[in-house]
């Protein structure tokens, strides 16, 4: 090794692809600096690491990497590989795949632009059999609203959302209202009067439109782990037989879990006395979908703060960090008012007006619409 600690690594570039091959006899991990889109890590008999990456490349290149851990960078794919070889796949999921392709296909025919609207709060489970969890609290709001927003503008929608949260077009229909705008005639028919008729009467066409176009597939999740694998299987989906679509990441994902071998088998009982529970960190997955499930994917993120001097900055670290394409920023306290979009290239804020208010519009609307523009700008470069 040299000095200065820089070690040369034989390296091939071809086609996009950059094989980079080192010695594990001689180094036992490496850090890549530069190059953040990992496709393959495997190695030969004789010990020799052969390391795979997609970049932006036509001619053969010298890379120079410097020996220490290549944990830094290597670590974090293995982390979510180990994930997902240490947590089953969920219940139907094989059925819930194959609804996914049959969605892409049909529209793909139709050449009508796709989106992935990921919805609702995960949970992490404590057990096996699971009683008891800890939730990441989140009613849906946003992503049932989103889906209606990109609907109204052309798009299928690929709605990933938590079991029993807030549903699009449901949403409107508060029980208590509704009943009370039926009334029942003199043949027994129900029908829908009062001040809340012309509001049920336009949800309603717009469900019906919506179905019988078939523009929108449901997908349920509970727990973080069936997130997961439904994420990854909508956007390896959507990558394959829908390419340059978008994915908006509205879910509220917990950021810790139990791995499933550190969960009781079977309820957690009280009698032993106060409980003590261990979470492990979720490994980062924005970062494989970004960079390996999701390559020809839009891909939209949203960061929640509470401290205006950190929200520009947190969006701009998430960019670099994942080099996705977009992070829509909210301060908690004005969450349904305003929200900041944040590219590589400009930040804009985008607020209801007090017109917007009084016309009942919704911030979702224009989050969507400024979505929208972004992505069709996107799409001519």
């Amino acid at each position: 090794m040299e000095e200065s600690g820089f070690i040369q690594v034989d390296c091939v570039a071809k086609g996009g692809f950059v094989v980079l091959i080192c010695d594990l006899r001689d180094t036992l991990w490496l850090d890549i600096s530069g190059v953040n889109s990992l496709l393959f890590m495997g190695s030969s008999s004789d010990n020799v690491l052969y390391v795979i990456y997609i970049v932006n490349l036509h001619s053969p290149v010298s890379l120079e990497v410097t020996e220490k851990a290549l944990v830094c960078h290597l670590q974090e794919v293995m982390g979510w590989e180990k994930f997902f070889q240490e947590t089953p796949e969920p219940v139907n999921f094989k059925d819930k795949c194959i609804s996914l392709e049959q969605f892409c296909q049909f529209h793909k025919s139709r050449e009508r632009q796709l989106v992935l609207v990921t919805s609702g709060g995960t949970t992490v489970p404590l057990e096996r059999n699971t009683v008891r969890f800890v939730d990441n609290f989140s009613s849906g709001t946003r992503g049932a609203a989103t889906t209606e927003y990109f609907i109204a503008l052309g798009y299928a929608v690929i709605f990933l959302n938590r079991e029993k949260s807030v549903q699009p077009f449901e949403r409107h229909l508060n029980t208590e209202s509704l009943f009370g705008s039926i009334t029942e005639d003199s043949d027994g028919n129900l029908c829908i009067t009062g001040p809340n008729s012309q509001k049920i009467k336009s949800v309603y066409n717009q469900y019906k439109e919506t179905k019988t176009k078939n523009l929108l597939l449901k997908i349920t999740f509970l727990s973080l782990p069936e997130y997961l694998w439904l994420l990854r299987a909508a956007s390896q989906t959507l990558n394959t037989h829908a390419p340059e679509s978008l994915a908006v990441l509205a879910a509220a994902v917990s950021d810790f879990f139990i791995p499933q071998d550190d969960m009781t088998e079977h309820k957690i009982q009280s009698g032993g006395g106060p409980l003590s529970v261990t979470l492990q960190i979720v490994p980062k997955m924005l970062k494989p979908l970004v960079s390996i499930w999701g390559t020809n994917l839009y891909i939209v993120s949203f960061k929640l703060e509470t401290d205006p001097n950190q929200l520009q900055k947190k969006a701009r670290e998430a960019l670099e960090r994942y080099k996705h394409h977009l992070v829509v920023g909210n301060l908690l306290p004005t969450i349904r008012v305003c929200v900041t979009f944040v590219t590589r290239e400009s930040e804009e804020d985008v607020k209801l007006t007090e017109e917007n208010r009084q016309n009942g519009v919704e911030i979702e609307k224009l989050i969507v619409e400024k979505i929208h523009s972004l992505y069709k700008t996107y799409l001519k470069h």
